[in-house]
């Protein structure tokens, strides 16, 4: 059987834009959360909180959860990979470097994703999207360029968010493959649940959140975002996107985040905006051009003409 190329369908890159600001914005809420709380305590805020607001929307539309066993697994399987993994790597990483090295690390996510799908068969190697890929990395290097230069005593905070990427690769393969036809709301729903489950015991049994000092204002209110906005509300989109356009082309959304995050901070934060960041964002502006393929389709079928 021949392995086809997967698409970008055009009605998600909107889509995809909105899911790079939602988890552009996790960085900044985990920044100001990892002050005050442990890293798998925050985890279990994140995914419990964002599945006490998905359960009761889940049952006004679609219904009641699955049931059974079986059922459930693949949502187990994908909780594992894509929130209990990941985000346990993230929220330590970021206690041993900035929420923005994160974010830029976060990116090398399409690249794992993209050898995964083609060692795995799913998902057609073509040239073009690892030169996209490439290209979109020296974007975000560009975005760095003066802020990543002390890594002195980063290494391990790096080696965390790296493994953190190669989990969301995995996540990406899982999800294609176990959770096709199944609606983006119940994948969330079921996903987060199951995520609430595994991180409650781990928190209780690493962190001991009873013994806890009360987490203050600024820190409620960042776990609240970090659940609604940055993940409830984002995984619906994340899921829809996965249905439609494939795993290696979700996870370009890691490649935008740094982008995001520099404007978010600009426009809300009256941040400097540096020339650096603007070519950056150009060049990674200019790699997913050359991963969707249909501007280089378009001159190709005017060169001919």
């Amino acid at each position: 059987m021949t392995v086809k190329e997967k698409m970008i369908d055009p009605r998600d890159w909107v889509l995809l834009i909105f899911l790079a600001m939602l988890w552009g914005a996790s960085y900044f809420f985990a920044a100001v959360v990892v002050k005050e709380m442990p890293p798998l305590t925050i985890v279990l805020a994140r995914v419990s909180m964002a599945a006490a607001i998905l359960i009761p929307i889940h049952w006004l539309v679609q219904g009641r959860l699955p049931w059974g066993l079986n059922n459930w697994m693949p949502f187990m399987g994908m909780a594992i990979l894509n929130n209990v993994i990941p985000f346990s790597l993230v929220v330590t990483g970021q206690t041993q470097i900035a929420s923005g090295l994160a974010s830029v690390i976060n990116a090398t996510t399409p690249l794992f994703a993209v050898i995964i799908m083609a060692a795995a068969g799913d998902e057609k190697l073509v040239l073009r999207k690892l030169l996209g890929i490439a290209i979109g990395l020296a974007g975000v290097a560009i975005l760095r360029s003066q802020g990543a230069n002390a890594m002195e005593g980063k290494t391990l905070g790096i080696a965390l968010c790296l493994g953190a990427a190669a989990s969301y690769g995995l996540a990406g393969l899982w999800g294609r493959l176990r959770l096709g036809g199944i609606p983006p709301l119940t994948s969330a729903t079921c996903q987060l649940i199951c995520s609430s489950a595994i991180m409650a015991f781990l928190a209780f049994v690493v962190d001991q959140p009873w013994r806890l000092p009360m987490p203050s204002l600024a820190a409620w209110s960042a776990l609240l975002g970090f659940a609604a906005l940055s993940t409830a509300l984002a995984y619906i989109v994340f899921f829809q996107i996965l249905a439609r356009s494939g795993a290696a082309n979700v996870m370009l959304v890691t490649l935008l985040v740094p982008v995001t995050a520099i404007g978010l901070g600009y426009f809300i934060l009256s941040e400097p905006l540096h020339l650096r960041e603007i070519a950056g964002a150009l060049v990674i502006a200019s790699s997913l051009l050359i991963i969707d393929g249909r501007v280089l389709q378009f001159f190709r079928i005017e060169s001919k003409k």
